[in-house]
């Protein structure tokens, strides 16, 4: 038995912000959160990621892994998804994607050059609270997530009226902004912010909130 759990939901806009207790073996899926805040690596028995959010292209997937709990499924396991196969080849098993691996080398890179995890969690704290501070004081807007389950990567919200999408979208659209429409199946926005996305850009969306709720007062 082992318990898994996902750190963060880019749908709607959700995150843990604390370990979930468990007796069993704990892994957890990363893939929008990894190296965007300290963990502590001990209370994990395996943590895995896609590499398209925080470390490089899509295609790449890092795993950190408890060695001592390889080798007990009592099941046979494809050759490619045997962990144990892997490390025994150097994460060689087959081609690496070489061009993945490097371009992961160099995000890695900034991030220590910037002052690692800790300084990367910092700025990302900044700029979630930069946008959910304009959601809570902008009364034409609404967040999707409980303030408590917020995500410091994925900022959900919608309008308050609907009927002013139109306006909303021409503006945050000329002020060369992009990406921002919501997960169809929650529809609204979403201001994903991950560790490359500058403080600046969400301060550009906070003032185009600003400049609608200012025209529509």
């Amino acid at each position: 038995a082992y318990l898994h759990y996902t750190t963060n939901n880019t749908i709607f806009g959700t995150q843990f912000k604390d370990v979930p207790d468990s007796d069993v073996p704990l892994i957890a899926d990363m893939s929008s959160d990894i190296f965007s805040k300290k963990i502590d690596v001990s209370k994990y028995a395996m943590i895995y990621a896609g590499a398209q959010k925080n470390m490089g292209p899509a295609g790449t997937v890092v795993y950190i892994v408890n060695k001592d709990l390889l080798g007990k499924t009592g099941n046979k396991i494809p050759t490619y998804l045997d962990l144990e196969a892997h490390i025994d080849k150097d994460s060689m098993l087959n081609t690496p994607p070489v061009f993945s691996v490097y371009t992961c080398m160099l995000t890695l890179r900034w991030l220590k050059n910037l002052g690692g995890v800790e300084a990367i969690q910092n700025l990302n704290e900044l700029k979630a609270k930069a946008i959910y501070n304009e959601i809570d004081a902008n009364p034409l807007f609404e967040g999707h997530a409980r303030k408590e389950d917020r995500s410091t990567m994925n900022a959900t919200f919608k309008l308050t009226d609907e009927s002013r999408a139109d306006e909303f979208n021409k503006m945050w659209a000329d002020a060369g902004i992009s990406g921002i429409k919501g997960h169809r199946s929650v529809g609204g926005y979403r201001a994903s912010m991950y560790n490359a996305l500058p403080l600046e850009s969400v301060d550009a969306l906070v003032a185009v909130m600003r400049q609608f709720s200012t025209v529509n007062a």
